[in-house]
């Protein structure tokens, strides 16, 4: 029987998503688990393992069952997975900790003290990873300092795909691009940073085999091949991160392009032949393949923004929406609409969540500025979607003076669905925007790796012919001068109170319970 399928898994931040696809890019058939946060803690953001695995496992089944395709057909599953994450194993294989996810910021003193002593600028010029409490580097870290019975007791240090493949193939392994956004991977010799590790007091032995993300892993676990409906001979594809194959996903891999994507966060990201370090410390330099390297950042202040102005601000629209059927951002796109661009000099600073890219402040607080008597609600709306784009653009003038001009802007994420939102992107940057008419870049790009993997497709330039186009918008000249002034004025008042973050964030973790 010939293989000609691939199934693309992503593990991301609120679900699983698993997607069939054949050799043109088509979707036979997908399906997608959900699963919840855990904050025990403040500071504290945690998954259940467990709960992932089973996501993982469900995806996979039913997109296969709902693709009317015979497994036997499958020629790969090839994985993304969300980066950052910290699970702790013993030396039975067990779980000692929740996943551990990117938003948890409780290491956020030892980010600091690793600035302050200039180490931390040391092992990111080796490493890539900028200094954040998001990266395992600074989770074991807290570990090493404030959780020393786990410490002592666990064996290795793995993401949440390592655990996943863990438990299919009972080995550790892990692909350059997750162990890259680890902050304790050397980019330059594709190992572990032996830096690092003195700082951490940790043997290499404690971390998995850092693979290529086109190695085939085979000799699935019967037991899990038998509840996804796979054969036990069905190799599997290490992957890479989410945020490097959203730019494989959505053809962002040659110079002057860019992949711009919103979902609950955001990231802006452009692809390059080696590994570019950032001498500001501004921007991550992530692997994709051994050869090809993903720089960007990432903002923590997406999607959430406009589901915290919904859910604060808007009861009124979210109960006409439900009244008539329809979507509340639907509503609320709408009611933006009728605001100029720049709404009338309101600016806001989307930092509810702290902040990552370009100035990795994880106590950074969001603000309304400008505001005055003629400000409406729906001014509000329309300056919360231009915040994000505010600090997108942030990040995308970062990388054009490492890299050099952006032609143009492949955007993709929930975001896209707006057509609003979509032209503020264009008119702020200032750059033609493209929408894929594929919105799950991420499962898209390891499926093409998982293509590429089993030497079904010779190069992944093919996504050129693969990829088509759903939305095209082009900079409005009016929009981009308001825009343009806006972003100036936007930019000197970030720099006069960033100071002041870490007083009002003192504050809050005083006197907020």
């Amino acid at each position: 029987m010939k293989k000609q399928y691939v199934v693309g898994v992503d593990i991301g931040t609120t679900s699983t998503k698993a997607l069939v696809y054949n050799e043109k890019g088509g979707i036979l058939g997908q399906h997608a688990v959900e699963y919840p946060f855990y904050t025990p803690h403040p500071a504290w953001v945690e998954q259940d393992p467990d709960e992932i695995l089973h996501a993982v496992i469900t995806s996979i089944k039913y997109s296969i069952e709902k693709s009317g395709i015979n497994p036997e057909e499958i020629l790969t599953v090839s994985f993304s997975s969300a980066m950052h994450s910290l699970i702790a194993m013993d030396d039975n294989g067990n779980a000692l900790t929740r996943s551990i996810t990117w938003a948890d910021s409780r290491a956020q003193k030892y980010a600091e003290e690793l600035k302050a002593n200039g180490l931390g600028k040391e092992i990111f010029s080796r490493t890539g990873t900028p200094i954040h409490p998001m990266s395992p580097l600074l989770k074991i870290l807290w570990f090493k300092e404030e959780a020393t019975d786990i410490f002592k007791q666990t064996s290795k240090y793995i993401s949440i795909k390592e655990y996943v493949f863990y438990r299919f193939f009972k080995k550790y392994i892990v692909d350059y691009s997750i162990a890259s956004a680890t902050g304790m991977f050397n980019l330059y010799e594709l190992d572990w940073d032996q830096g690092a590790l003195d700082l951490l007091e940790l043997s290499i032995s404690q971390l998995s085999k850092p693979m290529d993300t086109i190695a085939l892993v085979e000799g699935l676990d019967p037991k899990y091949a038998n509840k996804m409906g796979l054969s036990t001979d069905t190799p599997f594809t290490l992957g890479a991160s989410d945020g490097v194959l959203a730019n494989l996903g959505v053809n962002a891999i040659k110079p002057g392009v860019v992949a711009a994507t919103i979902g609950t966060s955001g990231a802006v990201r452009a692809v390059t032949n080696k590994p570019v370090i950032d001498p500001k410390q501004r921007l991550f330099c992530y692997a994709l393949t051994s050869d090809k390297w993903v720089v960007g950042g990432a903002i923590n202040n997406g999607g959430i923004m406009y589901r915290w102005m919904r859910d604060e601000l808007a009861s009124a629209e979210v109960e006409t929406a439900k009244r008539l059927g329809i979507d509340p951002y639907e509503i609320l796109g709408q009611i933006a609409e009728n605001i100029p661009a720049g709404s009338d000099g309101l600016i806001f600073f989307p930092f509810l969540t702290g902040e990552r890219a370009p100035e990795w402040n994880a106590n950074a607080r969001g603000m309304f500025f400008g505001v005055s008597i003629m400000h409406k609600r729906e001014h509000i709306i329309r300056a919360v979607l231009e915040g994000v784009i505010y600090r997108m653009n942030s990040v995308a003038i970062a990388l054009e003076e490492l890299l050099g001009p952006i032609q143009k802007v492949q955007a993709t994420g929930g975001f896209a669905r707006s057509t609003l939102w979509r032209q503020i992107m264009s008119d702020v940057m200032n750059k033609e925007v493209e929408v894929p008419l594929s919105v799950e870049s991420s499962a898209f790009g390891a499926a093409l790796l998982g293509f590429y993997a089993t030497g079904k497709i010779t190069s992944l330039d093919i996504v050129d012919e693969l990829i088509e186009t759903k939305h095209t918008h082009q900079p409005i000249a009016d929009n981009v001068i308001k825009y343009q002034e806006l972003m100036e004025i936007y930019i000197r008042v970030y720099h006069k109170v960033k100071d002041e973050f870490d007083s009002i964030a003192s504050y809050q973790k005083k006197y907020v319970k």
